[in-house]
């Protein structure tokens, strides 16, 4: 293959983003309807779509990266398998009690979440190992051999192997496992110990539980896609923004739950680096969802872990923890498909309910009847029916006016342009409230940051959104439409491992924490290997999570140096004050300290991707010079429409004006302007006025 593409899929709640890439830096993008009811039949179209446009055929494609909402939709929608649950006698119930705490004291009703697992099909065995690692009870084969059967008999497809304190030592795990492969080689299964070999044992639990139940669903689906691929090297995109092979990606389906997001925010941190901008929020609004990501110094920030299917999205602690490192953002239910509706309150609420792909928005013509964001915004003039998806998708204005005056205009007893504003608004406050949020807990100022604004329908809202949080600059990258299949083009490969020793670091074992070191660097480099990447290319970054002896959490510190055996608790001490002392100020000298959970970070080489901007990002030039769209304190106002994909570099737009892509359309407002920078990205300085 003389010229071999890279292709990023990218399949989001409501449309499935494809970009196509050869060395060349030609570059093709496509957006597609998702396929709810199998998403692999939408990236595979937008995938022969790509294709067609870029003149070659399936064979061409060499690398393929996928992100997927498949995880997260089975874990929300309750879809995956029937999944079984062998653990220690006395601890099935562990993911019914969680931690033992409430979320909020003065709710005496709170909602949690149900486990993933029907209690009797949680099933207890004899054995003990000790917080040492030390034999106390030897497993119970024959006993765990007749559990298992049990299972196999109630048609469960998947186990999850939970056993207490299986992070200092795997052996019994280990033991049901060659139990499993001899005996029930038909069910899938998922130990504790090798997805997170990590102090908490419900948050283990819960973990191994979730990837359990998503493992047969991920397996087929994966499998259908590899084979879909005709020799082609496929790779995932996981939630810490790094890719995966697809052996880890069924391995540990659970990783992949962020794995879109997490490329969107991955895509704004290349962004802000190319573009010298040290502190920015990556604004990233679709048609089901809009996430949120603080990056400083090109860097988003992460996590150790996750929580799912929250009872109350707004509330930590109401969803199922999950003991896995994930790119640091709050998503929220504000896209083009949130349903707006009058509560009995005779309130106006948008969201978190979404018209989806299927049937979309009224004005999609689908079967659509509710009105939605993407209504209102046709109606108010943002959209223009004719040059949705460069026209090749054409809008019901009819419908949408229809839409919002049934759901909205007329229960509230408003017209319908105030309708329709108020939908736009309500959406943008939500979004704006979840920003201050975001930005806030973190401790900084937004007036420091810039935004980087895409997806489908981010570039619509960004400048209003940026305007109520103190935001002066929105960037509008070219292809903005598709901002999250980019990151994926851009991935490096990623394997983030870790392991529990909880120890004063007065008294801690070095030699022991470089052995663990050792086995973690052997087993990323394996995992590594599955992606292409050799030993000699590995990058390796230690950290370790600290805190002061008995508090209930812990902050990460780096272990900077290469040679542990050299290092100690001066430097380790040293080194997690200066981090305590930025995050919260006060120090306690005398207090102890003592190390938890030992991190490893393997890191291969980033892809690189060459953009040459092409006019097969624009309309079909059917849409107008001008049109009239809507302003606050201005109402409709003769606006000049341009196409992005036409601009050039240094040319100054002045507000108000649309900017369309075939993908996405940026709002300029009446007092705000805009600058083209040389690789044709939108620099729009954002006023202060609160005019639209």
């Amino acid at each position: 293959m003389s010229v071999g593409l890279r292709a990023g899929i990218d399949v989001g709640g409501t449309f499935t983003d494809v970009i196509l890439a050869d060395n060349r830096g030609r570059l093709v993008i496509e957006k597609v309807l998702t396929t709810p009811s199998d998403p692999s039949i939408g990236a595979k179209q937008g995938v022969a779509a790509a294709l067609e446009r870029f003149g070659t055929e399936l064979d061409m494609v060499q690398l393929a990266i996928h992100a997927t909402t498949l995880v997260t939709n089975a874990i929300i929608e309750r879809r995956g398998a029937r999944t079984g649950m062998i653990t220690t006698r006395g601890f099935r119930d562990i993911l019914e009690i969680g931690g033992g705490t409430r979320y909020d004291i003065y709710d005496l009703f709170l909602p949690f979440p149900a486990p993933l697992v029907e209690r009797r099909f949680r099933r207890e065995v004899d054995e003990r190992i000790n917080t040492n690692g030390e034999l106390l009870k030897p497993l119970d084969l024959d006993a765990t051999m007749a559990e298992l059967a049990v299972l196999a008999d109630e048609g469960v497809e998947s186990v999850a192997i939970c056993f207490l304190h299986s992070y200092r030592s795997n052996a019994h795990e280990q033991e049901v496992l060659r139990l499993i492969r001899r005996e029930f080689p038909q069910l899938e299964v998922s130990l504790s110990s090798d997805l997170s070999a990590q102090l908490g044992e419900y948050e283990r639990f819960s973990t191994t539980v979730a990837n359990a139940y998503v493992q047969p669903l991920m397996s087929r689906y994966l499998a259908e896609l590899d084979t879909w691929l005709r020799g082609g090297r496929l790779l995932l995109m996981g939630s810490n923004g790094g890719t995966v092979s697809v052996s880890t990606a069924r391995r540990w389906p659970i990783t992949l739950i962020e794995s879109g997001p997490a490329a969107g925010a991955l895509a704004a941190a290349d962004y802000s680096s190319r573009i010298g901008r040290s502190h920015v929020v990556s604004f990233d609004m679709g048609g089901t969802t809009a996430k949120i990501c603080l990056i400083d110094d090109g860097i988003p920030s992460t996590s150790p872990d996750f929580e799912a299917a929250r009872a109350e999205r707004f509330k930590p602690g109401s969803g199922l923890p999950l003991q896995i490192p994930v790119i640091n953002l709050i998503e929220i239910g504000a896209g083009g498909g949130s349903i707006a509706r009058v509560n009995d309150l005779g309130l106006l609420k948008v969201g978190p309910t979404s018209a989806g792909a299927d049937p979309g928005p009224s004005c999609y013509g689908r079967g659509g009847v509710h009105a939605t964001v993407t209504d209102a915004n046709l109606v108010l003039g943002y959209l223009d029916e004719h040059s949705f998806l460069g026209g090749a998708m054409v809008l019901d204005r009819r419908a949408a006016e229809a839409a919002t005056a049934h759901d909205v205009a007329e229960p509230l007893g408003f017209g319908l342009v105030e309708a329709a504003w108020g939908v736009h608004e309500i959406v943008n406050e939500t979004m704006a409230a979840a920003m201050r949020m975001h930005v806030a807990e973190r401790n900084r100022d937004p007036r420091r940051y810039s935004m980087i604004a895409f997806g489908g329908a981010g570039p619509a809202h960004a400048v209003a959104v940026a305007r109520k949080v103190g935001i002066r600059e929105v960037i509008v990258p070219f292809g903005a439409g598709a901002t999250s299949a980019y990151g994926l083009l851009i991935a490096a490969p990623v394997i983030d491992l870790g392991h529990t020793y909880v120890v004063e670091i007065g008294s801690a074992d070095w030699a022991e924490i470089g052995s663990i070191y050792v086995d973690l660097e052997r087993r990323a480099t394996e995992l590594l290997a599955e992606t292409g990447v050799g030993p000699e290319d590995v990058r390796f970054e230690r950290s370790v999570d600290v805190r002061y002896t008995g508090q209930a959490h812990q902050i990460p510190v780096p272990l900077a140096a290469a040679n542990l055996a050299a290092y100690g608790e001066t430097e380790l001490r040293e080194a997690f004050t200066r981090r305590y002392a930025e995050l919260y100020s006060l120090l306690n000298p005398d207090f102890s300290v003592e190390a938890l959970t030992w991190r490893l970070r393997a890191t291969g080489p980033a892809q690189e991707l060459r953009v040459v901007p092409t006019a097969t990002s624009g309309t079909d030039g059917r849409a107008a010079a001008h049109r009239d769209v809507y302003f606050p304190g201005h109402g409709y106002v003769s606006t000049s429409v341009r196409q992005h994909h036409s601009l050039k570099p240094g040319e100054t737009i002045r507000g108000p004006a649309i900017v369309e892509q075939r993908e996405s359309t940026a709002v300029i407002g009446v007092s705000d302007s805009a600058a083209v920078d040389v690789a044709l990205n939108l620099v729009i300085a954002v006023d202060g006025r609160n005019d639209g």
